[in-house]
């Protein structure tokens, strides 16, 4: 990695016309690659946005941009898989994982309350835990976690060693999430897809870890949330600049966010 350039890409694809015109999000995703890996990183963006289960997209942007800052690895966070039988246990269990994670009761209970509000925001809700109020300001478009892979080499070694499926969405769900929780600002996420076919979420947090959780909504809901607990006392212009800009790779040898 050191020594070796590196290009962000990025891909969004939506259905009946582009998100800012009003289309319906069908897929999006981040990777970074080498100058030699773009063609294999942009051909497995493609292939997601065209075979996603929301739907055929009629519309789709693919963009790469070299990457000038060095890229910090970051060791995974710890993954554990929580059973559960309905969507309603899910969201109880998530209610207490966001609680043993430091967010604050009212919080907890706001967000649950307006979590159908967020349902169409493409990126992540930025959400205040003193204040109990969405303080990102960035309404349908939210903000997007970008700048960021686990090469697939060390993926499949931690999998292994973990008893872990080869599955892409652990890999890029736990990337996102050891991103934002190793950001001093977060607290905790919370996270489920809007995938119909994909009912599995998630809460995770700095020592919480990544807590998978198998059931937090019904088969053919294409609803999904994705929120991030964080400090309000903190620079948040800075959170958001570091969540979207600095690039990351996720590495099983890697560092923690702050080790020299």
């Amino acid at each position: 990695m050191q020594g070796e350039t590196y290009f962000s890409v990025r891909m969004r694809a939506s259905q009946n016309g582009s998100h800012e015109n009003g289309g319906k999000h069908i897929s999006g995703g981040e990777r970074l690659a080498s100058f030699n890996g773009l063609k294999d990183a942009v051909n497995a963006l493609l292939d997601k946005g065209l075979s996603h289960s929301r739907g055929k997209p009629d519309f789709m942007q693919v963009q790469f941009e070299r990457v000038d800052e060095p890229i910090r690895p970051l060791q995974p966070l710890q993954i554990e898989t929580n059973e559960v039988c309905t969507a309603e246990d899910g969201r109880v269990l998530a209610a207490a994982l966001l609680s043993k994670a430091g967010v604050p009761a009212q919080s907890i209970d706001k967000v649950f309350q307006e979590i159908d509000q967020y349902s169409d925001v493409r990126g992540a809700v930025l959400f205040d835990i003193d204040s109990g109020k969405r303080i990102d300001g960035r309404e349908e478009k939210g903000v997007r976690v970008s700048r960021l892979d686990w090469p697939e080499a060390d993926f499949a070694q931690w999998a292994a060693s973990h008893g872990a499926p080869l599955n892409s969405r652990i890999k890029e769900a736990l990337a996102i999430a050891t991103k934002v929780c190793r950001h001093p600002a977060v607290i905790a996420e919370l996270c489920w897809s809007d995938d119909p076919d994909y009912i599995t979420g998630y809460v995770a947090g700095q020592k919480l870890g990544y807590q998978r959780i198998t059931k937090m909504k019904e088969y053919g809901d294409e609803s999904g949330c994705r929120v991030f607990f964080v400090d309000g006392l903190t620079d948040l212009k800075t959170c958001i600049d570091d969540l979207e800009k600095k690039p990351v790779l996720i590495q099983a040898g890697g560092k923690r966010w702050g080790d020299h």
